[in-house]
């Protein structure tokens, strides 16, 4: 377990808050001559009204909507880098930051390791621009629901309309085209026991979806030149 301490109290053993950042929520700030740059982690099953066993790893919504609204207010960041490596989850919780992030005025830069699925999908492509490993899997597929459903037309009415809302999201946030999208979502043929779509990291940022194929290094690099980029403009006026 990564553990950090303030050099001028090792002898307390109390840590500094950076430290507790890491280990309590995966968050850090990282500040270079370039810019202050704030690291936000969302990772496992995103956790919205009901809470998960405690062996899930899980991301708490209501741990992460508090961070963006002090990414956006504080002067002492310039911007965000949002690391990705989520089953998916909670639909309303996901949409909700996905929604923060977009809305940002502070620049913002995704990176999607491992898979960004189902509902990670929106939040990957909420950030002004997306990064996908080589590696890295997205699984596009329609919503789904459990326990008890009433068999009417209300009800799939009701969550297809559910479905628009993410499609609609992932349009106006991404390259690809609402028909392009839908026709994603319902492939019969690439998942054994569903309908959806299972993209590659090359496949996603084909298709428009996420913006380019890259990494750590890539991610960092564009975060640094939105931040410029703003600041210019900035100057401008």
């Amino acid at each position: 377990m990564l553990e950090l301490f303030n050099e001028n109290n090792q002898d307390d053993g109390n840590k500094n808050d950076s430290g507790d950042s890491i280990k309590e929520y995966g968050t850090s700030t990282i500040k270079t001559e370039r810019g202050n740059i704030h690291c936000l982690t969302i990772i496992g099953q995103i956790e919205g009204h009901m809470l998960l066993p405690p062996q899930n790893k899980s991301t708490k919504y209501e741990h992460i909507l508090p961070q963006l609204v002090y990414v956006e207010e504080t002067a002492d960041i310039d911007g965000m880098l949002m690391l990705l490596n989520t089953v998916g989850g909670d639909v309303e919780a996901g949409l909700a930051i996905a929604e923060m992030i977009s809305s940002m005025t502070k620049p913002t830069v995704s990176l999607v390791l491992g898979g960004g699925h189902s509902i990670g999908v929106p939040l990957a492509v909420s950030a002004d621009y997306s990064f996908i490993a080589r590696s890295a899997t997205m699984t596009v597929h329609p919503i789904r629901t459990n326990g008890l459903v009433i068999g009417v037309p209300q009800s799939f009415e009701y969550l297809w309309k559910i479905q628009e809302r993410i499609t609609d999201f992932v349009e106006r946030n991404s390259n690809i085209s609402h028909d392009e999208f839908t026709k994603l979502l319902l492939n019969n043929d690439d998942i054994a026991n569903d309908v959806g779509t299972v993209l590659f990291g090359k496949d996603a940022a084909e298709c428009g979806l996420i913006n380019e194929v890259g990494g750590l290094s890539d991610a960092i690099d564009k975060l640094y030149s939105l931040i410029e980029k703003g600041k210019k403009d900035t100057d401008k006026h």
